[in-house]
């Protein structure tokens, strides 16, 4: 029994909204990165602006068993939490930095990367102090982070590189603030050109890279091809990456590190619902019992349609289709007040009655670490599912509830 079968069966010990870790699918994402790591000797961090749910990490650190290395953090709170659940070497990126962050980040951080010359020239003396005193036995290695002005992404909210984009240096900034020679102080460099994307599109990202950024490279001591690599997506081509790997690696003597959120928990995660009123409008609206805006807003935002699996009967989970392509096409809504709160439109074999249980798939990433209370709706709860060799009363375990002091707690 998969964990859809699980999670839709009458007796599901799981409730709904439930955020469900899938543990078999986890730890098959982990196998595949490691097999790029050990190929290749380059190190993958997981990025927690992607997917931070901590109960799965000794799944995933090598501090605790798994393969990654460590965390990339895009916050002080992120970069805590990866010094202290996670383990490894932590990383650190954020447009920029105010000093009481900084003054933080230098005692959780292993690398942390700056988004502008004026960022490091401003924090530089700060860090070569904490270097030189606390940090001197395991010194803070800083970094630039590149626009290689290349644009690989196909949604402008979530390209780096689009037109006016506030994220990294440009060839032209760099040129005229400082020589290739200049740049001591500066252990590595990083850029991010890619949002679920092949080893094709990096393939064009380090082309270009070199093209504007080529006599800043040599020298560094590692180098960050950011996140967006779609690793462990079916049809992926790994011997590719492999190569590129391979070839960066020998042409300039550095590190590699790979920072991918959406690669490591990819199809590893559902979000159980419950139909609670099916409503007419221009067409049957199925009222669920979460939220696109509060539950999964990149729905709204990139925006996409998410996979639904149902049960029609006594018959295995079924996905539903698209509209038009099964007996009965109807809207999926989310149950808060926004007018757009909207799944998508969805075809199934039968109406859905209220009561009927639904599961949406791929739902670790981005869904989980983006959640609101939004409306006062609760968070969905916390669960995750273990494999079909764990004993039947041993497969699904609830991590956690949220109640009113969550929503309560974060407000004053």
């Amino acid at each position: 029994m998969d964990c859809p079968d699980l999670l839709l069966a009458a007796d599901s010990p799981a409730p709904s909204p439930c955020f469900v870790l899938d543990e078999a699918r986890l730890a098959a994402n982990a196998a595949i990165l490691d097999s790029v790591q050990r190929a290749t000797g380059a190190k993958i961090l997981l990025a927690l602006k992607g997917f931070a749910a901590w109960a799965v990490f000794p799944l995933l650190s090598r501090a605790r068993g798994g393969p990654l290395w460590g965390v990339c953090a895009s916050s002080v709170d992120e970069a805590r939490l990866g010094r202290e659940d996670f383990g490894g070497e932590v990383h650190a990126f954020a447009a920029a930095w105010s000093e009481e962050e900084f003054r933080e980040l230098l005692t959780l951080c292993d690398h942390i990367v700056f988004n502008s010359v004026a960022q490091w020239q401003r924090f530089r003396p700060l860090a070569e102090a904490a270097n030189a005193g606390p940090r001197a036995a395991a010194p803070v290695s800083l970094g630039l982070r590149l626009n290689p002005e290349h644009s690989e992404g196909t949604v402008p909210l979530y390209d780096p590189c689009a037109p006016g984009s506030r994220l990294g240096i440009r060839p032209g900034q760099l040129a005229r603030r400082m020589a290739p020679a200049d740049l001591s102080g500066i252990s590595g460099l990083h850029f991010h050109t890619l949002c679920e994307q092949g080893a094709d599109a990096l393939s064009r990202t380090l082309d270009a890279v070199e093209v504007r950024f080529g006599p800043y490279l040599t020298g560094r001591r590692w180098l960050n091809f950011g996140g967006g690599h779609h690793i462990t997506r079916d049809g992926y081509d790994l011997p590719l990456l492999c190569r590129l790997l391979d070839r960066w690696h020998a042409r300039y003597g550095a590190q590699i590190y790979l920072e991918p959120g959406e690669a490591v928990a990819l199809n590893a995660g559902w979000l159980t619902a419950t139909v609670l009123d099916v409503v007419e409008a221009d067409m049957p609206v199925a009222v669920l019992d979460v939220s696109a805006a509060c539950h999964m807003p990149d729905v709204l935002e990139m925006p996409y349609r998410p996979e639904v699996l149902y049960r029609a009967g006594a018959t295995p989970p079924r996905r539903a289709a698209a509209p038009g392509a099964d007996a009965w096409t109807c809207r999926l809504a989310g149950k808060s007040c926004l007018a757009g709160d909207v799944i998508g439109e969805y075809a199934f074999a039968a109406p859905l009655a209220v009561g009927q249980r639904l599961v949406f798939a791929d739902m670790a990433i981005y869904s989980m670490v983006k959640t609101t209370t939004f409306n006062g709706l609760r968070l969905p709860s916390i669960g995750i599912c273990r494999g079909a060799d764990a004993p039947p009363g041993e497969r699904f375990r609830l991590l956690r509830r949220f109640g009113y002091a969550d929503f309560r707690e974060r407000l004053s």
